[in-house]
């Protein structure tokens, strides 16, 4: 399934950028979509909706992968260095 657009491009792009960086150390450690879903406790259809961008992950879910990926997850909020397109 394609990636699902919404009205919010900057959402897209977070999304899509959690997607690959999911899979791609998910992959490093050499775990399935299942192993990662048991060792974080959710399904493994919701790591192949978050893998596959989809939709945008619950934050707790984020954070639980990211422990069960032994990665720590950082949100920064910064001002903007350009404007904003109405």
């Amino acid at each position: 399934m394609p990636f699902r657009r919404s009205d919010e491009p900057e959402l897209d792009a977070l999304t899509r950028a959690l997607a690959v960086q999911v899979t791609a150390e998910r992959v490093r450690r050499g775990l399935t979509q299942v192993e990662l879903a048991a060792l974080c406790g959710t399904t493994q259809s919701a790591v192949a909706r978050l893998e596959k961008g989809t939709r945008p992950p619950r934050l707790d879910t984020l954070l639980r992968i990211a422990n069960a990926l032994d990665c720590e997850l950082e949100v920064h909020l910064r001002p903007r260095t350009t404007e904003r397109k109405p």
